[in-house]
C-alpha cells in the first residue's frame, strides 16, 4: 500500500509539472506571435509610406517638369513724371454772346455761319432800316434849313452894323440881331447834334463783331425781328481760344499749379493737344469734394464747345515701378498685372497705371517694384498655374 500510495504521489506531481510547462509554453507562444504581428505592421507601415513618398515626389518631380518657363521681370523704381488724369468738358475761353445793341428791328440777311471765323467790327446780320433812313434824311434837311437861318441872321446883323454909325438902327436893335444870329447858330447846332444820333443809332442796328474771333453758334434768320429783348443771337469765341474745365479731386488739385502742362484728348479722337493749366478754382465743391481747373488749349477743330475731354496732367516727377506695356492687362474691374510668388505661382495683382513713355508704363499704385512681374505671354496664365520664372533685365 505505501507503494501505491508514493506511485500516485508521483502521478500526481509529474501531472503537475507537465501542466505548468504546457501553460508557459503557451504564453510564449503567444508572445512571439504578438512581436511578429507588431513587426509585420511596422515592415507594411515602413513600405507604404516609402511607397507614397515615392510617388509624391515623383508627381513633384513630374508637376516641376511639366511647368512652363515664364519670361519675367523686376521692376524696380525708377524716377517718372508724377501724371494727373481728369476729365471734363471743353469751352471758348472767353465767351462772347453778341445780341441786339440797337432798338433792332426785322432781318435782312445774315452773313456768317457757325464755325466761320471774323474780324473785329465785322457785320453779322443786316437790319432794315428803310424807315430810320428817312428820319436821317429828315434830320439832315433840318440841318441845311438851320444854317440857311444862321446864314440870314448873320448877313441882317452885318447890314445893321452899318447902319449903326449913320445913326438909323439904335443899340438895342443891334442887341436883337446878334441874339437872332446865335440863336440861329445854335439851332444849327442842334440840328446837326440830332442827326448824329440817327446816324449813330442806326448804325448800331446791323449786329456785329465785337471783336474778332471764332463764331459758334447763331440763333437768327432773315425775316426774325429782333430787338432789346430777343437774348443772344450769336455766340464768339474770341481769337478762337479754348479750354477745358477739368474736374479734379481735392488732393489732386493740390498738386496743380498755374502752369502745369497737360494733354488734351478729345473723346473720340486720337488727337492729343498740348495745353496749359492757367487757372485753378479757389473753393472745392462740397457734394463732389473736387475742383475745377482750367487748362488753356490752343484752337482745333476737334474742340468743340461742350464736347467732353481727357485731360493727363504732368506734376512734377515720383519714384515708382517701371513695366512694358505687355506686362499690363486690361479687364472689367480695371488694369491689372501677373506676379509670380515666394511658390512659383501666378498671382492676379490690380494696378492703378501712371504715365506712358517710351521706356514703358509707370504703375502709381499696386506694386511695390520687387515683385516678379509676367513680362510675356500673360494672355495664356491663369492666378494658381504653377511656373518657372525667368528673369530679365527690365526696361528702363
Amino acid at each position: 500500500m505505501n507503494y501505491e500510495r508514493k506511485v500516485d504521489v508521483m502521478d500526481s506531481l509529474a501531472g503537475t509539472q507537465s501542466f505548468y510547462e504546457d501553460a508557459g509554453d503557451s504564453r510564449r507562444k503567444r508572445t512571439w506571435l504578438i512581436v511578429a504581428l507588431v513587426l509585420i505592421a511596422l515592415a507594411l507601415a515602413a513600405t507604404y509610406y516609402a511607397f507614397t513618398s515615392g510617388k509624391a515626389a515623383a508627381d513633384a518631380d513630374a508637376g516641376t517638369a511639366a511647368a512652363p518657363n515664364v519670361t519675367v521681370v523686376i521692376p524696380g523704381r525708377v524716377s517718372v513724371e508724377a501724371a494727373i488724369s481728369a476729365n471734363g468738358t471743353i469751352a471758348a475761353r472767353r465767351e462772347m454772346p453778341v445780341g441786339v445793341a440797337g432798338e433792332g428791328g426785322q432781318v435782312l440777311r445774315v452773313l456768317v455761319e457757325p464755325g466761320q471765323w471774323v474780324g473785329a467790327g465785322q457785320t453779322l446780320a443786316v437790319i432794315d432800316r428803310s424807315v430810320q433812313a428817312q428820319q436821317a434824311a429828315s434830320l439832315a434837311a433840318s440841318i441845311r434849313v438851320a444854317r440857311a437861318d444862321a446864314d440870314l441872321a448873320q448877313a441882317e446883323l452885318e447890314r445893321a452894323q452899318a447902319l449903326v454909325g449913320r445913326g438909323f438902327i439904335s443899340k438895342a436893335d443891334m442887341d436883337r440881331k446878334r441874339a437872332t444870329r446865335d440863336a440861329a447858330n445854335a439851332r444849327v447846332r442842334v440840328a446837326q447834334a440830332q442827326y448824329a444820333e440817327a446816324t449813330a443809332r442806326n448804325d448800331r442796328l446791323n449786329i456785329v463783331a465785337p471783336a474778332a474771333g471764332l463764331v459758334l453758334t447763331r440763333q437768327v434768320e432773315p425775316g426774325q425781328i429782333v430787338g432789346a429783348g430777343s437774348g443772344i443771337l450769336f455766340r464768339m469765341a474770341r481769337d478762337g481760344e479754348m479750354e477745358m474745365l477739368a474736374q479734379m479731386a481735392e488732393a489732386d488739385l493740390a498738386r496743380v499749379n498755374v502752369g502745369t502742362r497737360a494733354t488734351i484728348t478729345p473723346v473720340g479722337s486720337n488727337l492729343s493737344i498740348a495745353g496749359q493749366v492757367w487757372q485753378k478754382s479757389p473753393v472745392i465743391n462740397m457734394d463732389t469734394r473736387q475742383g475745377t481747373v482750367r487748362i488753356a488749349v490752343p484752337y482745333s477743330e476737334a474742340l468743340r464747345p461742350g464736347g467732353f475731354a481727357d485731360a493727363r496732367l504732368i506734376a512734377g516727377t515720383a519714384e515708382a515701378p517701371l513695366l512694358p506695356e505687355s506686362a499690363v492687362q486690361s479687364g472689367v474691374e480695371g488694369n491689372f498685372v501677373l506676379v509670380v510668388d515666394a511658390n512659383n505661382t501666378i498671382q492676379r495683382r490690380p494696378v492703378k497705371v501712371g504715365t506712358v513713355t517710351d521706356g514703358g508704363v509707370s504703375i502709381a499704385s499696386g506694386l511695390t517694384g520687387t515683385e516678379k512681374v509676367v513680362a510675356l505671354a500673360g494672355a495664356f496664365l491663369n492666378p494658381g498655374d504653377k511656373v518657372k520664372p525667368v528673369v530679365q533685365k527690365s526696361s528702363q
